[in-house]
């Protein structure tokens, strides 16, 4: 009986994880309003830019909530997405850049992450709060301290980030305005990132032009961090979260987590 304990375990727990692997977010489905969405974007800044890194990893969890929550019982994937996950190449400041958004389903449910990825983000999240990392013991949500860049000072790095990188993350939301927590980290430990809260896409390239505008609100933005967390209130929905960092990203690849929650 044992014996045969220990081939069927195996197999069965072997089942689950496939199961996880390709059916998990169709399979264990959430019936809440609640949509998580995950994705990644990959950088690498061409040959015009001054970094000795040329590469840039952004990690981004989206959670906010849908109004009526429309079910597609065969969950077939809109080819038309797919655009959004290709190679490409884009300027900001003159100098040229390749981009790759992976999982980007631009505010689809249909890509909402399965089961295994659920379970290494909590077992992170765990290790990262007994180091003090994090401060909410919450898996599902993450707050970072609030860790200034001590390399140098905010009024450098105002100077460093005017000929910087800018990535602009949108926000999710089914209402006309909407309030949002966000929290960014970095685990480059030798400059200092700066994070707004925009009203639309376009202040990226304002930015660049000195025409920028963000949320002044206390807890929409934050200058010269390694880690931040905020609250920004009365958003519009074309909002979103602007991230910029300095010309002057040391090796290896820079990595960036992302992470943004809609207030129900």
């Amino acid at each position: 009986m044992k014996k045969i304990l220990y081939a069927i375990i195996p197999i069965l727990a072997f089942s689950i994880i496939f199961l996880n692997m390709f059916f998990g977010h169709l399979v264990f489905e959430s019936e809440t309003q609640e949509v998580i969405n995950k994705y990644s974007v990959y950088v690498h800044l061409l040959s015009e830019w001054q970094s000795e890194s040329k590469n840039i990893i952004f990690d981004v969890t989206n959670t906010w909530y849908k109004s009526d929550k429309i079910r597609n019982t065969n969950h077939v994937f809109d080819a038309e997405s797919k655009e959004y996950n290709s190679n490409q190449l884009h300027e900001i400041n003159g100098k040229s850049y390749v981009e790759l958004k992976h999982e980007f389903s631009d505010c689809q449910e249909e890509w909402q992450p399965m089961l295994y990825r659920k379970a290494v983000d909590t077992v992170r999240h765990e290790i990262e709060y007994v180091q003090g990392q994090q401060l909410s013991t919450d898996p599902s949500v993450s707050v970072y301290p609030d860790t200034e860049n001590e390399n140098y000072d905010n009024s450098e790095q105002q100077s460093k980030i005017k000929n910087g990188f800018v990535q602009f993350f949108p926000i999710c939301t089914s209402k006309d305005t909407t309030s949002y927590n966000f929290s960014v980290k970095t685990d480059n430990k030798d400059l200092g990132f700066d994070v707004y809260f925009v009203s639309s896409s376009d202040q990226r390239e304002n930015f660049v032009n000195s025409k920028f505008d963000y949320y002044t609100e206390s807890g929409c933005y934050g200058q010269n961090k390694q880690s931040y967390s905020g609250t920004c209130h009365d958003i519009k929905k074309d909002s979103g979260l602007l991230v910029i960092f300095p010309d002057d990203l040391k090796p290896w690849t820079t990595k960036v987590t992302v992470n943004l929650y809609e207030n129900n």
